[in-house]
C-alpha cells in the first residue's frame, strides 16, 4: 500500500520557517516573476514559450539548456493530429517504431522505448496507443535527462501536458469524417462554476477503419477536471480519466531478399479477426501548487493510474521465401498494472551577493504493480503463400509466461538554477534513486529480487550575447535498470549487473529573432553503456560493455515568419554505430534500428485573410534498418500533405486536412526485419469545429 511519504511532509512543515529570514526582501521580487510566468500562456502559436518539463520549472524555452521541441494546441489542430505518431512527426531528431501494432514506441537518437511517457511530467509508462482529445500540448525532449524523470529517458522523452479547467469559457464541438470510413467526434467545454472554482470536461468517441484489410480501431475516452482556488496563492486541480482503446494489431508485412516485400499497402499477413487489441485506462490525480508570502513555491502531484491491456495477434514471423512461401505465428498477451505516484518539489528563489538562485529541492515515490502473461498459439497452415497470407491460429490452455513484479521507487533531488548576471547561467544537479524490484515468475524459476541505487547528475552552462540569443553546454546521464522499459526483464543471469548507463553532452545555440519566432541547433553525442552480451572468453557468462553511440545535429524553426505566414520543422542529421559486437548479427560498427542519418520536415501555413487559410508540408527521411543487425532496409522517402481552412461564420471553422498528397508509395517504419509497416495512400480528413 502506498503511503505519503515523510520528506514530503518535512518539507511542507519546514518551507514556511526556513527562507523568510534569509531572503525576505529579494522573496518578494520574486514571487512576483513566478506569478507573472504561472498566468502566462506557454504557447503562442506554432511557438512554444516556456516549459517546466526540462528544469521542473517555469522557464523560457530560449533559457532551457536542453533540445526541447513542443508541439503546440494549434499545430495539433492544424494538422489534425489525433496520436503521438502523428503529433511528432514534424519534429526533428523524433521517430516511431512499429511497436507490433498494439502500442507507440519512439525512436529518439537511436534509443527505442515504450516506457518513455509522461503526463503532466508523471510516468505514464503502459504499451497503448495514447490520444491527444485532452492534451493542450506535447512536449518533446531530447537527450537523457534522469534529474528529471528519473529512469528511463535514454533518448529523450514525451511529456504530455493537459487541458486544464480554467475561468476562460470553452465551448467547442469537433465532428471528423474522412477516408477509410473515419468517425470522430470531441467535445470541450468548461469554463468558472463559482469564482474559485472551474470544470471542465473533454470527451471523444471514434469509429474508424483504415487502407490495412480488416484494421479498425475504435475509441471512447472522457476526461473531467475541477481547478480550485481557495486564495490567491493556492491552485488545486483534481482530474480523472477514462480511455478505452479497442483496435486490431497490424503488425504490417515482412521483409525478402534485405527490403519490404513487395505487395499490395493493404495486405494484412496473418489474420486480422484474430488479432484484436484492447487497453482501459482509468485515472485518477491531484496536483497542489501553493506561494508562499516570502516568495517561497510548494507543489506536490499524486496519480493513481490503473491499466487493463490485452493484445492477441497472428503475424508474420519470417521473410517471404524463394518459394513465395512465408511463416505465420500467433499468442496472446496479457498486462495489468497499477502505478501510483507523489512528486513533491520546493522552489527557493533567493539571492547570495549577486548571484540569484532558483533552488529546487524534491523528492519522488512510487509504486508499479504489474502482473503479465503470455498465451501461445498454434497457425494452420503454420507457412503459407505470401499471395494469400493468412492462417487459422488456436491458442494453448497453458500459460507460456506468467509473471507478477513490484517495484518500488523513491529519489530525492536538488537542482539549482543560478543567474550570475545578463550574459551568464548555470544549471546544476543530481539526483539519487533506489529501484527496488521484486519479480515472481509462476512459470520457471526465474524470480528475484534486486535493488538499484543510481545517481544522475545535470550540469549546463548558458551564455546570452544579447537577450535573445543563448549559447549552451550540457551535461547529463540516466540509467535503465536490468528489469527494462517494462519491468519484466529481469533474470536471475542479469539482476547483479549494474544498470544500462546513458550519458548526453550537448551544445546549443537557440535564437529568438522575433517574440514570435524561434531558432534553434544542436550538437550532440550520446554514449550507451553497461550492456550486457555473452563473454567471447567464457560463453557461459555475460559482461557488460560499452554498446552504443549516436551522435548527431539537430535544426528547427517554429512560430511566424510575417503576419500571415507561420512554420515549423527542422533538420535532424544522426550518425548511429554499434560499438562492441553484441551478437553473431549484432556487430561492431552496425547502425542502431530505425535511426535515419537524415530527417527532414517543414509545415507551412498561410492565412490569404482572415477567413481562408492553405497550408503545406514535407516529411522526408533517408534509408533505416529496420533491425540492429542491418539485414533488412527500409527504403528513405518523402511525403507532401496539405490542408486548407475556412472560418465560415463567428462560429464555425472548416478544415481539410490531406496526407500524402502525391500518392507516394513509402514504408514508415518497422517493429523487426519481418515486421514492416508500409504508408497509407492519399488520404483525406474533413472536420468542422463549432464554437457555442
Amino acid at each position: 500500500m502506498f503511503k505519503p511519504n515523510p520528506l514530503s511532509v518535512a518539507i511542507m512543515l519546514a518551507c514556511t520557517g526556513v527562507a523568510p529570514s534569509l531572503y525576505a526582501e529579494e522573496q518578494v521580487l520574486a514571487e512576483v516573476q513566478v506569478s507573472a510566468a504561472a498566468d502566462a500562456p506557454a504557447t503562442n502559436g506554432y511557438q512554444p514559450v516556456f516549459s517546466r518539463a526540462s528544469t521542473k520549472t517555469d522557464t523560457a524555452l530560449l533559457d532551457t539548456p536542453q533540445s526541447v521541441s513542443v508541439v503546440t494546441a494549434q499545430q495539433i489542430k492544424d494538422q489534425a493530429v489525433q496520436s503521438m505518431a502523428e503529433a511528432v512527426r514534424y519534429t526533428p531528431g523524433i521517430t516511431f517504431a512499429q511497436g507490433e501494432g498494439n502500442r507507440d514506441a519512439a525512436v529518439i537518437r537511436g534509443s527505442t522505448s515504450t516506457g518513455d511517457f509522461f503526463l503532466d511530467g508523471v510516468r505514464d509508462d503502459v504499451q497503448y496507443y495514447r490520444d491527444v482529445y485532452n492534451i493542450d500540448r506535447v512536449e518533446i525532449l531530447k537527450g537523457s535527462n534522469g534529474l528529471a524523470f528519473g529512469r528511463g529517458g535514454a533518448g529523450g522523452v514525451i511529456n504530455r501536458v493537459s487541458k486544464e479547467a480554467g475561468w476562460t469559457p470553452v465551448r467547442e464541438v469537433n465532428v471528423s469524417v474522412g477516408s477509410y470510413d473515419h468517425k470522430r467526434i470531441a467535445l470541450d467545454v468548461g469554463g468558472g462554476l463559482t469564482s474559485s472554482v472551474a470544470g471542465r470536461v473533454n470527451v471523444v468517441s471514434e469509429d474508424s477503419d483504415s487502407y490495412r484489410d480488416g484494421v479498425s480501431v475504435r475509441r471512447n475516452g472522457i476526461s473531467p477536471t475541477l481547478t480550485l482556488k481557495p486564495s490567491d496563492r493556492t491552485k488545486v486541480v483534481l482530474s480523472a480519466e477514462y480511455f478505452n482503446d479497442l483496435r486490431v494489431t497490424d503488425r504490417g508485412i515482412p521483409s525478402q531478399n534485405g527490403k519490404p516485400f513487395k505487395t499490395d499497402e493493404s495486405t494484412f499477413f496473418g489474420n486480422a479477426e484474430q488479432s484484436p487489441t484492447e487497453t482501459t485506462v482509468r485515472t485518477v490525480g491531484m496536483a497542489i501548487e501553493h506561494r508562499f508570502k516570502n516568495g517561497v513555491m510548494l507543489s506536490n502531484k499524486t496519480r493513481y493510474a490503473d491499466y487493463d491491456k490485452y493484445y492477441q495477434n497472428v503475424y508474420a514471423n519470417g521473410s517471404v521465401s524463394g518459394a513465395n512461401m512465408v511463416a505465420l505465428a500467433a499468442y496472446h498477451d496479457d498486462t495489468q498494472r497499477q502505478n501510483v505516484f507523489n512528486q513533491t518539489d520546493l522552489l527557493v528563489r533567493a539571492t547570495t551577493g549577486s548571484i540569484k538562485h532558483d533552488l529546487l529541492l524534491g523528492t519522488e515515490f512510487g509504486r508499479q504493480d504489474t502482473e503479465n502473461f503470455r498465451i501461445n498459439g498454434t497457425v494452420t497452415p503454420s507457412s503459407v503463400s505470401a499471395s494469400n497470407p493468412r492462417g487459422v491460429a488456436t491458442f494453448a490452455a497453458t500459460r507460456a509466461r506468467d509473471s507478477v513484479s513490484q517495484v518500488d521507487v523513491s529519489a530525492v533531488y536538488i537542482q539549482d538554477q543560478l543567474t550570475f548576471n545578463k550574459q551568464w547561467q548555470m544549471v546544476l544537479g543530481l539526483r539519487q534513486d533506489r529501484f527496488v524490484t521484486d519479480f515472481t515468475d509462476k512459470v520457471g524459476t526465474n524470480s528475484g529480487k534486486t535493488t538499484d541505487t543510481e545517481l544522475s547528475p545535470r550540469a549546463a552552462l548558458i551564455y546570452k550575447p544579447v537577450d535573445s540569443v543563448s549559447i549552451y553546454t550540457s551535461y547529463s546521464k540516466t540509467f535503465v535498470p536490468r528489469a527494462g522499459d517494462q519491468l519484466s526483464s529481469l533474470t536471475g543471469a542479469n539482476r547483479n549487473f549494474d544498470p544500462e548507463s546513458f550519458l548526453n553532452k550537448e551544445v546549443g545555440v537557440k535564437w529568438d529573432p522575433r517574440a514570435d519566432l524561434s531558432l534553434a541547433a544542436t550538437l550532440y553525442r550520446l554514449e550507451r553503456g553497461n550492456v550486457a552480451i555473452t563473454d567471447p572468453a567464457v560463453t557461459t557468462q555475460a559482461i557488460l560493455v560499452d554498446g552504443q553511440r549516436v551522435k548527431g545535429a539537430e535544426l528547427s524553426a517554429t512560430g511566424k515568419i510575417n503576419h500571415a505566414w507561420s512554420v515549423t520543422g527542422g533538420y535532424a542529421f544522426a550518425d548511429s554505430a554499434i560499438t562492441k559486437s553484441q551478437t553473431m548479427s549484432i556487430k561492431a560498427g552496425n547502425e542502431t534500428n530505425q535511426t535515419p542519418r537524415h530527417t527532414f520536415s517543414l509545415w507551412n501555413r498561410y492565412d490569404v485573410n482572415d477567413r481562408y487559410g492553405v497550408a503545406l508540408g514535407f516529411v522526408s527521411r533517408s534509408r533505416m534498418f529496420a533491425q540492429d543487425d542491418n539485414t533488412v532496409k527500409l527504403p528513405g522517402y518523402g511525403r507532401v500533405d496539405a490542408a486548407a481552412f475556412l472560418n465560415a461564420s463567428k462560429n464555425l471553422q472548416l478544415q481539410l486536412n490531406i496526407e500524402n498528397l502525391l500518392n507516394r508509395d513509402y514504408y514508415v517504419n518497422a517493429h523487426n526485419n519481418n515486421n514492416i509497416t508500409p504508408g497509407s495512400p492519399i488520404a483525406a480528413r474533413l472536420s468542422a469545429t463549432y464554437k457555442f
